[in-house]
């Protein structure tokens, strides 16, 4: 959804505005803000994690009960329920299930049972992504919403086929809502990269990136077997890369189908009027 000024974009009775980005640069924050506004707030993650993923990630505390003899009894003849509690401030079940590859007295998975999660991740996001359009009736038609703000993952840039000009999740995206990129600063990325050496988390990886930065780890390590891998010092050793991988990314969603924001600027966002200005700014200096 392109518009000429930002005047137009501030005329348009009801708003549609997704934005992305690396971790970190206010996504959810805004989202937070703008939900007590009128704006409808649609999670990326949140709609995987309850949706696309949640059989697998409930099967997956379903297989780790059964080790426990009392909690195995209690399954089998269904006296206990257990479910996912995902909330938008908290998607650590679906991050703990995506899990880590490598060593499994170290916690790691399979590398063939990380790839079939990842696929699984994969197809849950372009689902959800696809779902969007949608939401945006639903948020109109039953809930009475007059704006709509989509919060994707750090992710988006891997299920978009650049090399398809009418690539569907693209289209989905850029044909129902302004593209909003939050762009983080160079001290940002060496922040996020000295947090997750700190806290190693779970990612999702482009399939053909994932081939080649892990036999780029095992050869800079001096391993020949997969389950030699330290699941955290992969995550780690990879989590750089991956940054430098996605950043050109995200840029190029920009040029093609969106505009660009500082995450600087997002931060001092502390209204409604002041993102609808903020937009319509970038809207101007992108035309």
């Amino acid at each position: 959804m392109r518009f000429s000024t930002g005047r137009d974009f501030l005329a348009q009775p009801n708003k549609a505005v997704t934005i992305f980005g690396m971790s970190g640069v206010g996504k959810t924050t805004l989202g937070r803000k703008l939900r007590g506004a009128d704006w409808f707030l649609y999670s990326v993650d949140y709609r995987i994690g309850t949706r696309y993923m949640n059989e697998h990630i409930v099967d997956n505390f379903k297989r780790e009960a059964m080790k426990t003899p009392l909690l195995r009894q209690l399954l089998r003849s269904d006296s206990i329920y257990i479910a996912s509690n995902i909330t938008f401030e908290n998607l650590e079940p679906l991050s703990t299930y995506l899990g880590k590859p490598g060593n499994p007295e170290k916690g790691g998975l399979s590398l063939a049972e990380y790839r079939r999660r990842q696929g699984q991740h994969r197809q849950g996001e372009i689902n959800a992504l696809l779902d969007m359009p949608r939401f945006i009736e639903k948020a109109h038609d039953i809930y009475d919403y007059r704006h709509f703000l989509c919060d994707t993952g750090g992710s988006l840039c891997e299920v978009i086929n650049f090399g398809n000009p009418a690539d569907p999740v693209a289209r989905a995206l850029a044909d129902n809502s302004v593209l909003l990129y939050i762009r983080g600063s160079e001290a940002h990325r060496k922040m996020l990269i000295e947090r997750f050496r700190r806290a190693p988390k779970p990612m999702y990886y482009q399939p053909a990136f994932l081939e080649r930065i892990w036999e780029e780890y095992k050869q800079a390590r001096g391993l020949r077997r997969d389950d030699e891998v330290d699941p955290d010092d992969f995550t780690v050793w990879g989590f750089e890369k991956l940054l430098d991988h996605r950043i050109p990314l995200y840029e190029k969603i920009a040029r093609r189908w969106g505009y660009t924001v500082d995450m600087e600027q997002v931060q001092q966002v502390k209204t409604e009027e002041d993102f609808t200005q903020l937009v319509a700014a970038a809207i101007d200096a992108g035309k």
